[in-house]
């Protein structure tokens, strides 16, 4: 994406990996194929690599400079965690990223995670002397207390995803005193707060920017690509409550439909900011250019 201005506030991403990924019939299990095909035909370009026949799936990390802090949300996959295909594409264009931005670890005061799943807090913690130590070493990590927890029980039960994500991204940032967990009205300040959107997972947040009159939302996986704006009611295989999902989808949509509100998804292609438009019991994604 371009960098993005909103008042006082910048906004960049650092990518991890993009490109096609998967195929629709095999992220959106109410996929139907003649109706998916004609959403396709009237998408963007980008969107969607028709040779491979799969969607363009993006990873990346929002940068967020206020005047105040240096914010990252989201931290992608991150290196060294053992995932398996086909989580363990390279990961140094993700580090590339992040000196090219002109940032050193150390430079980051906040990081929130979405959610926490693999993809979104991996680069929360890097290996080193063979244990888990948070990554940025004066950050505090904002994550959702019952989000946290939910992970912290399913762990416990073995139900796990790939790479035992919370005990490698996630404990060890609170056994460092890094964390704060926080409800659903959490605000840093008057530029950035939480507003829940569950389903996706127990309790997925979207996070809210403003400065001057401006707004910016970062969406995480409230949704995954363009098709969703066609078809809210598209849920995906990783969907801890997809009717859940598909409601908090829904009422986004509605509520940010005309307002002006920048869109950052994080799964989104270049040039990935974008605008909802209402088209009738469905909307539509313009990226803006």
């Amino acid at each position: 994406m371009k960098e993005l201005t909103i008042g006082d506030v910048t906004i960049t991403s650092i990518i991890e990996r993009d490109g096609p990924w998967r195929k629709p019939e095999d992220m959106f299990p109410a996929y139907d194929p003649g109706i998916g095909k004609r959403h396709i035909a009237e998408l963007d370009a980008e969107v969607f690599d028709a040779a491979s026949g799969r969607m363009v799936i993006t990873y990346q990390t929002y940068v967020v400079r206020t005047p105040k802090h240096t914010i990252l949300i989201d931290t992608c996959t991150g290196e060294d965690k053992g995932y398996a295909a086909p989580m363990d594409y390279p990961k140094q264009p993700w580090l590339d990223g992040f000196a090219a931005a002109g940032l050193r670890f150390e430079d980051i005061d906040y990081v929130f995670c979405t959610h926490l799943h693999i993809d979104h807090c991996g680069w929360n913690t890097v290996l080193r002397n063979g244990r888990w130590v948070p990554t940025f070493p004066k950050a505090k990590y904002i994550f959702h207390k019952r989000e946290y927890a939910a992970w912290e029980e399913a762990t416990k039960r073995g139900a796990t995803p790939p790479g035992n994500v919370w005990r490698y991204n996630c404990e060890p940032v609170v056994a460092a005193g890094q964390a704060l967990l926080v409800d659903d009205d959490f605000e840093l300040d008057d530029t950035l707060w939480l507003t829940p959107t569950p389903g996706h997972s127990p309790c997925h947040c979207c996070v809210n920017i403003r400065s001057r009159g401006l707004e910016a939302v970062v969406i995480g996986d409230l949704m995954h690509h363009a098709l969703q704006c066609r078809e809210p009611d598209w849920s995906t295989v990783f969907d801890w409550d997809a009717e859940e999902a598909a409601r908090s989808r829904r009422k986004f949509l509605g509520e940010t439909a005309g307002t002006g509100k920048f869109v950052l998804p994080i799964h989104f292609p270049h040039p990935t900011t974008g605008l909802i438009e209402a088209d009738g019991e469905r909307f539509r994604y313009k990226f803006v250019r």
